[in-house]
């Protein structure tokens, strides 16, 4: 809490008015203090991967339900379950910062899994087929982290956005690994 000796402007605000004002301790170069406009660019840009995260976990469920190969369903399995623990971490972000954590994924997501399900119910729901498509995904997901990294963030919430923006791309040089492996034994 900003307290009277407190030289910055919410503890001068706190002063003037005699009210005690929260004050967010900064952990880098950026300072952002609760209630601030900086915290609603925070919490829309949070806000943003968390969406993503939620369409990288129903999509990745989407595809291990659909396709029958072992390691594939294995490793669509696990990728649903890393979006939802980036997903959780994500709400704490938002909590955090002040905001109330988005209620689901995109459309664009929704579009995109609902083609993935279209394609297996036709009986194109080769592990291929499935390979290519979270890799698309995986595509969409890398740029939403690109256009994060590109704000001004926090130290605490670059931290963590750049952290999942590293295990989005190796989500995604694996599934393009195997992407090119089931190219190559059909």
């Amino acid at each position: 809490m900003a307290t009277s000796t407190d030289p910055t402007l919410a503890g001068n605000l706190a002063q003037a008015t005699h009210v005690n004002v929260p004050v967010a301790e900064s952990t880098g170069t950026t300072v952002v203090s609760e209630g601030s406009a900086g915290n609603d660019q925070v919490v829309d840009v949070l806000n943003d991967l968390l969406e993503n995260a939620r369409d990288g976990e129903y999509g990745f469920k989407t595809c291990a339900d659909q396709v029958e190969a072992g390691r594939a369903k294995e490793l669509f399995a696990s990728r649903a379950e890393g979006c939802r623990v980036a997903g959780e971490e994500l709400i704490q972000l938002i909590r955090q910062y002040g905001g109330e954590p988005a209620s689901g994924g995109t459309m664009s997501g929704a579009m995109h899994r609902g083609w993935v399900a279209v394609k297996g119910t036709v009986g194109a729901d080769s592990e291929l087929s499935m390979l290519e498509s979270c890799e698309r995904g995986e595509d969409a997901a890398i740029a939403r982290y690109r256009k994060a990294l590109k704000e001004t963030l926090p130290a605490d919430v670059l931290a963590v956005v750049q952290r999942q923006a590293e295990g989005a791309q190796r989500n995604h040089d694996q599934i393009r690994d195997l992407r090119n492996a089931a190219r190559a034994r059909s």
